[in-house]
């Protein structure tokens, strides 16, 4: 099944300051956004190829983005390889991997070492796919990502970049853009700049029931964290009634006093075996989702192998 999406990239008109990540090789961040300096092709030019983008590539940005963001606490920005298949001037992104990098101020240095590895390891699995392009988070492109396209333009000579907007101001479109880079002469002078593509969502079985169950997945959980959210704001506010009806801020209600020391009694039956019990079922149930998801992936990956031992 083959689904178009538009490029909605070119909508916004201003970069968004995010903190850079090292992603492994050194934690310092920064806030401070790169200088503003013209990274876009005019609107008269085109791109010259054309892409197919499996989702699996998106649920492994947005997962690399959302696994840091929850470990640091703060957005992060992230960077990795696509890589897939080309034939001519058709392009078809299929997988992707992460990349370690250094920031010096606001520069991003790639860690070729560790390409060199994670290439030889995909070779292993996937032969026929190549390196195509890199992914990163924000919503339009800038200095920072010229510099850093040009240190993969010595992987590939035309590589294509992949944004994905963790925080899209529209949300009834797919928030990731795609782009290539053109040589243009700015000031006289030949300056790298981007151009956005259009691309197409090119799914298989394996990926469309993947995806159907994160989606089921992330309803369920953000229905869970909707009812923890009420319940942690009503209990937020009978601490604060309490506290003021000591501190004589307030005059004291004996029927709510009642009710929030009921509550309170409440607290012990959290220790018993049953509530334990419980609580297991439901982590369980937990660990069960995700190693689904785990499966998937890794039938995915036969899948792929299988095919292309029936192509040797």
């Amino acid at each position: 099944m083959e689904v178009d999406e538009n490029n909605a990239a070119a909508s916004t008109d201003t970069p968004m300051e995010v903190d850079e990540d090292t992603s492994g090789k050194n934690n310092t961040t920064s806030t401070n956004p790169p200088s503003a300096i013209k990274v876009m092709a005019s609107s008269g030019t085109v791109g010259s190829v054309s892409i197919s983008l499996h989702p699996l590539v998106i649920m492994n940005v947005s997962e690399h983005w959302t696994r840091l963001r929850a470990q640091e606490g703060i957005d992060q920005l992230v960077y990795g390889a696509l890589i897939g298949k080309q034939k001519g001037r058709n392009i078809e992104i299929m997988n992707s991997f992460e990349l370690l990098f250094t920031c010096i101020k606001d520069d991003v240095i790639i860690d070729r070492d560790y390409y060199n590895t994670k290439e030889e390891q995909f070779k292993q699995v996937f032969s026929e796919m190549d390196f195509l392009g890199w992914y990163t988070t924000g919503d339009m492109p800038n200095e920072r990502d010229i510099t850093v396209h040009k240190q993969l333009c010595e992987i590939n000579e035309s590589p294509v970049l992949l944004k994905l907007d963790p925080r899209p101001k529209n949300t009834d479109q797919l928030s990731v853009s795609m782009y290539e880079s053109v040589i243009d002469l700015v000031n006289g002078e030949a300056t790298m700049l981007f151009v956005p593509l259009t691309y197409t969502l090119a799914t298989e079985e394996a990926e469309r029931i993947g995806v159907d169950h994160v989606a089921r997945m992330c309803k369920h959980l953000t229905a869970q964290h909707s009812a923890i959210k009420m319940l942690h704001s009503r209990v937020k506010l009978v601490l604060k009634y309490v506290q003021a009806v000591q501190n004589g801020e307030l005059k004291g209600n004996h029927e709510v006093l009642r009710a929030a020391c009921s509550l309170g009694h409440r607290l012990p039956v959290l220790n018993n075996p049953k509530f334990k019990a419980d609580f297991y079922n439901v982590s369980l149930c937990y660990c069960f989702q995700k190693s689904n998801l785990s499966a998937y992936i890794i039938h995915y990956i036969i899948y792929i192998f299988s095919n292309v031992m029936t192509m040797v």
